[in-house]
C-alpha cells in the first residue's frame, strides 16, 4: 500500500494500450506497482466503440469526465448509460462488456480493485471552501479534481491541486488530519484494506 502522501500531477500519468489492444488509458497509480496490483487509477481514452478487457476477480467503477455518453452494453443484455456530466457505473471486471459512444470520444476515470482485498468507496462532491479527509492505519483517500483548483494546508507538505490531478492521502500508523480548501468539484475515495478495524 501507498506509504507516503503526495500529489500526482496529470502531466506524470502514463499513457499504455488496453490489455486487450483496443484503447488507450493514462494510468494514474497502480499499487504495488506490479501486474499483480491490489487497486488501480486510470483514465480511459475511448475513441470507438471496443469490448473492454477482463479482469476476473477485479471490481471497477467508471466515471465519466468528458465527452457526450459512453453506453455499457453487457453480454446478459443489461444496457447502462453513463450521461454528461459524470455518470458513473459499478461491475465486475469479469462481466463482458462492450463500450459504446453516444456521440463522440470520451474520457472516463476507472477505479479498479481487487474484491478480496480492499473495500472502495467513491464520491462526487463539489468543493466550497473547506473539506477534511482523515486517514488511519489501513485507510487510504485518492482525491481527483475534476475542475478548479485547491490547496492542501501547509503543515500537510502536498501544495497546490489543479484541475486534472490527484491527491494520494496514504494510511499511516495514526489518524491523520487533511484539510483542502479551493473552489471545484472532485472524485474522493476512500479505499479500506480488508481486515482494517476488525480487531480494533
Amino acid at each position: 500500500m501507498p506509504d507516503v502522501s503526495r500529489i500526482i500531477p496529470a502531466n506524470e500519468y502514463r499513457r499504455e494500450r488496453w490489455r486487450n489492444g483496443l484503447g488507450w488509458t493514462r494510468e494514474i497509480l497502480r499499487v504495488p506497482d506490479t501486474e499483480a496490483w491490489d487497486w488501480r487509477l486510470s483514465i480511459a481514452e475511448i475513441e470507438q466503440d471496443a469490448a473492454f478487457s477482463g479482469f476476473p476477480g477485479i471490481d471497477r467503477e467508471l466515471v465519466l469526465l468528458r465527452g457526450n455518453g459512453l453506453r455499457l452494453r453487457f453480454n446478459e443484455g443489461r444496457v447502462v448509460e453513463l450521461a454528461p456530466p459524470h455518470g458513473r457505473h459499478r461491475f465486475g471486471g469479469e462481466d463482458a462488456v462492450t463500450g459504446e459512444l453516444v456521440d463522440g470520444p470520451t474520457h472516463d476515470f476507472n477505479l479498479m480493485w481487487r474484491r478480496d482485498v480492499v473495500r472502495t468507496e467513491l464520491l462526487h462532491r463539489p468543493l466550497v471552501g473547506p473539506m477534511l479527509f482523515f486517514t488511519e492505519p489501513g485507510v487510504h483517500w485518492v482525491v481527483h479534481l475534476l475542475a478548479g483548483q485547491a490547496a492542501f494546508d501547509a503543515d500537510c507538505g502536498l501544495g497546490n491541486l489543479w484541475s486534472g490531478d490527484t491527491a494520494i492521502l496514504a494510511a499511516g500508523p495514526a489518524r491523520t488530519r487533511y484539510a483542502l480548501h479551493g473552489g471545484g468539484e472532485l472524485l474522493a475515495i476512500r479505499i479500506e484494506d480488508e481486515g482494517a478495524g476488525k480487531n480494533a
